[in-house]
């Protein structure tokens, strides 16, 4: 069982990485137009961090932690089963959002800032708010549980998640402020929808805790890398090719995994 300020320590780290999707609301208040080459290029990087970290350092870890328990061949069995199984649950949740307000679904600011009613646009806010919340259960719950695996895990993990919050937040408060005027319940829908990740945090310790164990850890390990491959490649991706700028997020993808590989030699 973790001791009480690492579980502190990791709820903190998902809140954070939650509350970013504000950012992403401020700068769709503040700024005339976002710079789209900045945003494909920090959402590859994220998918580069993502991937990277998910085979090369969760999913050896769980293989690592399940071998002395299992034996090496049972315990990457173990590791393929529960990450696929991570991957499942993403993609089940991607199945039952409906995909014009599926945020793993290519939304471009143009289309989020067309010049459709006001009513629309407040309902196209709204589930957003909602479906994002929904996808960063997940994601909280992903964040959580890498945290609990030491700090040289989760802060890159933290910090992609936080990177891909932003457009997130973009997608929430741009239908909302341009339908209602209104900055603050923009900023308040966003924020909420962040939220949804220290959620997922709480539901997660109230669940997994009681049970953690070395096989335990193992096994939410590999799941979460599951979780970050396929969030990495149905929607980090796709968002950031959607932009127009493939050359610009490649390069972020190998700067993702570049920076990813020294911060695990330094660390």
């Amino acid at each position: 069982m973790p001791d009480f300020s690492t579980i502190l320590i990791a709820l903190g780290l998902t809140l954070i990485a939650g509350l970013s999707t504000g950012i992403g609301a401020l700068l769709s208040f503040f700024t005339r137009r976002t710079d789209t080459r900045i945003l494909a290029g920090a959402l590859g990087l994220s998918a580069g961090v993502m991937v990277y970290i998910s085979f090369m350092e969760l999913m050896p870890q769980a293989v690592e932690g399940l071998s002395g328990i299992y034996g090496h061949h049972s315990a990457t069995a173990i590791m393929l089963g529960a990450f696929l199984a991570g991957i499942m649950i993403i993609a089940l949740i991607d199945y039952f959002v409906p995909e014009d307000e599926n945020p793993h679904e290519t939304h471009s600011l143009d289309e989020l800032d067309s010049n459709k009613s006001h009513h629309h646009l407040k309902r196209t806010g709204t589930m957003l708010a909602l479906a994002i919340g929904i996808h960063n259960f997940p994601e909280g719950m992903a964040t959580f549980i890498s945290a609990l695996d030491g700090m040289e895990v989760a802060l890159p993990i933290v910090i992609a998640i936080a990177i891909h919050n932003i457009p997130e937040g973009i997608a929430v408060s741009v239908p909302i402020y341009h339908s209602t005027g209104n900055r603050r319940k923009a900023l308040r829908y966003t924020i909420l929808s962040g939220l949804a990740e220290p959620a997922g945090a709480l539901m997660g310790m109230a669940f997994l805790l009681p049970f953690w164990s070395p096989m335990v850890n193992s096994i939410c390990l590999a799941a979460v890398a599951g979780i970050m491959v396929y969030i990495s490649f149905d929607e980090l991706l796709p968002s950031a090719e959607s932009f127009g700028h493939h050359h610009i997020s490649l390069i972020g993808v190998v700067v993702g995994m570049a920076l990813m590989g020294l911060t695990l030699i330094v660390l």
